[in-house]
C-alpha cells in the first residue's frame, strides 16, 4: 500500500516538475532542443525535443534499478512514478494531442479535448518566449468549459 502511495504521489508531483521544466528549462537554455517541437511540422520521425524523455528515464531507470536491486522498495516506487507518468505524458502529448500516432483521432471526451485546447493555446506562439500552459495533465478549469453557442 505505501508502495502504490508514493508511486501516485510521484507521479502528481510530475506534473509540478514538468510545468517548472517546461517554462524555465525547454523554454529557457534548453530552448535548442525545444525549439523544434514549435515548429508546425515535424521534419522527422524524432525531435531534438525527444532527448527529454531520456532525460527524464534517467532517473526513472536508476531509481528502479537501485530500488529493486537494493531492496529499497521507496527508491523503485519513485522510479515507478517517474515512469507511469512519462507514459502517460506520452499518451497525451505525442499520441493525442501532436497525433504523431493515429490512435486517438476521434475522440468526445471533454477532458481530453481540453488538454488538447490548452496546448494548441501553447503552441499558438511559435517563440521562446510568451507562452502560456505549461501542464500537460492538469490545466486550467477555462480550456473544460464547453463553448457558449449564441
Amino acid at each position: 500500500m505505501l508502495f502504490a502511495l508514493i508511486t501516485f504521489t510521484v507521479f502528481c508531483t510530475m506534473e509540478g516538475i514538468t510545468w517548472l521544466t517546461h517554462k524555465y528549462v525547454m523554454h529557457g537554455f534548453g530552448w535548442y532542443l525545444h525549439e523544434d517541437h514549435h515548429q508546425p511540422k515535424y521534419q522527422n520521425v524524432f525531435e531534438k525535443n525527444d532527448l527529454f524523455f531520456v532525460i527524464f528515464a534517467v532517473p526513472s531507470s536508476l531509481s528502479i534499478y537501485f530500488g529493486l536491486g537494493n531492496q529499497l522498495f521507496w527508491l523503485a516506487a519513485i522510479g515507478f512514478g517517474i515512469l507511469f507518468y512519462g507514459l502517460a505524458y506520452f499518451l497525451v502529448h505525442d499520441v493525442l494531442i501532436h497525433q504523431r500516432f493515429k490512435w486517438f483521432k476521434h475522440t468526445k471526451n471533454r477532458y481530453l479535448l481540453g488538454l488538447r485546447k490548452a496546448h494548441k493555446i501553447h503552441h499558438k506562439n511559435m517563440g521562446k518566449d510568451d507562452s502560456e500552459c505549461f501542464g500537460m495533465l492538469f490545466v486550467p478549469f477555462k480550456y473544460f468549459k464547453k463553448p457558449k453557442l449564441t
